[in-house]
């Protein structure tokens, strides 16, 4: 792994520190109110978000692979930290920077361990349903607060429901200030003022909430439910007791923000060329979270909405998150009696937009005309999420992907019957439903191999009858590097079928694994170890040797059955005399073979 800390002179360039200093501003001062909303969404201390937003951004900084990537904390893992239901423990705050720096340490040990790959088997409609799912949470999350009633529920859509039935008890100021933020925030959003129209917006709803409070309406501030210090704060060790209880907290927090940060280092390519590493944007995110959670910060991950800030406002390389995180402590240091000012009512309203546009109705609609089992993957995991604590939905979330992942790979296994001609072309066909007695049948399966394809593979195999004499089914397994103990089962269970029918079972394979575990599952048994085939380089030349060997042992049977016959009809001594020379066949061995 490369890490961008071991080349300083890469982190600080003169003839890029403007356009970076210029970027690092704007997302700077945009990372106020939303550091502070991410703290509210999270149901924490506002002020742990804004730490979150600092150091995480700066630990990621130095060693992500991805020059854009913004490690802060997303909505979906703030919905998470909500639901771990961190009040109940003896010290929340230690808890919270604990579970902080457990996540850190997950990242860290996917990212060298190199999980990166296993990304890809989340499927599309999992994530959009948990993607919509999050965003209609952080939306019913700030109902509370954007209406200034105490809605009642076991969780966020019941407490919504009880504010519908409950609209005459919401209270005019709180509605007032985060409805002129929303407002503004959607209108200034299309100006030139961009990320920063969110900043404005949300001061302007403060001033709104002075006005209101002046004249004696109870408006909450950051100020009410937090203190914001002017100063940095200490390194806050975690509590290695607590790991047991937020372990499964900090898996789904890891996962939701790698498969973020991971959409982040496809969207923002480096301007250098250097292609991104996702194992070390993993590594990188740990980085974020230890150093977030030593100095009391929520958890964080690759957040796309920052990433596109930065990117946005003409940042040419990392330098700029690190002005970003200068511009923070800046803030802090000589404004925190400003910060204390924010009205929450404001800081809901931004979160309601961020909600809404997380919310992707184009996804939804192209999932849904996907087929019935991703819309239905989707709706599943979309409720989940909204019904129960999301680090289990996010667990379920994952379960289902690699269901689907098996359903669409066992479905997709077809197998096609090669008839080989003798001027050396090869036709692809159906398989015959039966075994036809006297042929050599070449079967040729595409798609994966493993235990849940195997049942299905012996599903559309010929079927073998009593009728099915002397003849050799060839079964050509390309691309499969492990038979698996499941399918080794059944194909010892089609040989021995095949044997007990005069027939016999060839393989041809690739790899020698699978030669391997062959012969170490005593699959032998029914299939002599001199009917498997080790594959060249050649395509179908290992499948042509095959069958000429299987055509001569057919052709062999065949004439030492008619001999047999002919012993018996003569008045040959013979006392033995196989089912099939009675079964009626005068072909020639060569009419009978299918070429």
């Amino acid at each position: 792994m490369k890490f961008p800390i071991l080349k300083p002179r890469s982190l600080f360039r003169r003839e890029t520190a403007k356009d970076d200093a210029v970027a690092g501003l704007v997302l700077g001062v945009e990372s106020i109110p939303d550091g502070l909303a991410s703290g509210l969404l999270a149901g924490v201390n506002p002020v742990a978000g804004l730490y979150g937003y600092l150091y995480g951004m700066i630990g990621g900084a130095l060693f992500t692979s991805t020059a854009f990537m913004t490690v802060q904390a997303t909505g979906a893992m703030s919905i998470i930290v909500a639901d771990v239901d961190l009040a109940s423990r003896d010290d929340p705050a230690r808890s919270l920077f604990t579970l902080t720096i457990l996540t850190g340490v997950v990242m860290i040990i996917a990212g060298l361990l190199r999980l990166g790959s296993f990304l890809r088997f989340v499927s599309n409609s999992v994530m959009t349903g948990f993607v919509t799912a999050v965003g209609i949470n952080i939306v019913l999350g700030q109902l509370n607060d954007f209406s200034g009633y105490d809605a009642q529920g076991s969780n966020r859509v019941v407490r919504a429901f009880d504010l519908i039935f409950n609209l005459d008890k919401a209270e005019f100021g709180p509605v007032v200030v985060g409805t002129v933020t929303i407002i503004l925030i959607v209108g200034l959003q299309r100006t030139r003022l961009g990320a920063l129209g969110m900043v404005v917006a949300v001061v302007v709803g403060s001033a709104v909430a002075a006005v209101f409070r002046s004249a004696d309406r109870d408006i909450v501030l950051v100020r009410d439910i937090a203190d914001v210090p002017s100063s940095l704060p200490f390194i806050q060790l975690p509590i290695i007791s607590e790991v047991p209880y937020l372990l499964i907290p900090a898996l789904s927090l890891a996962f939701v923000g790698l498969v973020q940060g991971a959409g982040v280092s496809a969207g923002f390519p480096n301007n250098d060329g250097s292609l991104p590493s996702n194992s070390q944007d993993f590594v990188g995110q740990g980085a974020g979270n230890i150093l977030a959670g030593l100095f009391q910060g929520t958890p964080v991950g690759g957040s796309m909405s920052a990433s596109a800030i930065v990117s946005d406002a003409g940042a040419r390389s990392r330098t700029a998150l690190f002005f970003a995180g200068l511009v923070m402590a800046v803030v802090l240091l000589a404004f925190a009696s400003l910060v204390e000012l924010i009205a929450i009512p404001s800081v809901a309203g931004l979160l309601i937009v961020v909600g809404v546009g997380t919310i992707k109705p184009a996804k939804v609609r192209t999932v849904a005309l996907t087929g019935k089992v991703p819309l239905t993957v989707m709706s599943i995991t979309l409720v989940l999420t909204l019904i129960i604590p999301l680090q289990f939905a996010v667990l379920v979330g994952v379960s289902l992907s690699v269901l689907l992942f098996v359903i669409r790979q066992s479905s997709r296994l077809v197998t096609f019957r090669l008839e080989i001609r003798d001027d050396g072309r090869v036709r692809e066909v159906e398989p015959p439903s039966e075994l036809p007695p006297g042929e050599v049948v070449v079967l040729q399966p595409f798609g994966a191999i493993f235990f849940a394809t195997a049942s299905v593979l012996l599903e559309q195999m010929p079927t073998v009858t009593p009728a099915s004499r002397h003849s050799v089914v060839i079964l050509r397994i390309r691309g499969s590097d492990d038979a698996g103990a499941t399918f080794l089962d059944i194909l010892g269970q089609y040989a021995r079928a095949l044997r007990d029918a005069d027939c016999k079972l060839m393989i041809v394979t690739n790899n020698q694994h699978v030669i391997d575990q062959i012969d170490e599952r005593m699959v032998t048994q029914a299939i002599d170890i001199k009917n498997v085939y080790r594959g060249t380089e050649y395509v179908g030349e290992t499948v042509r040797q095959a069958y000429d060997d299987a055509v001569e042992w057919v052709v062999q049977h065949i004439a030492e059955s008619t001999e047999t016959v002919e012993t018996v009809e003569t008045g040959s001594t013979s006392e033995t005399v196989p089912t099939a020379g009675r079964s009626g066949h005068e072909d020639t061995p060569s009419d009978q073979l299918a070429l």
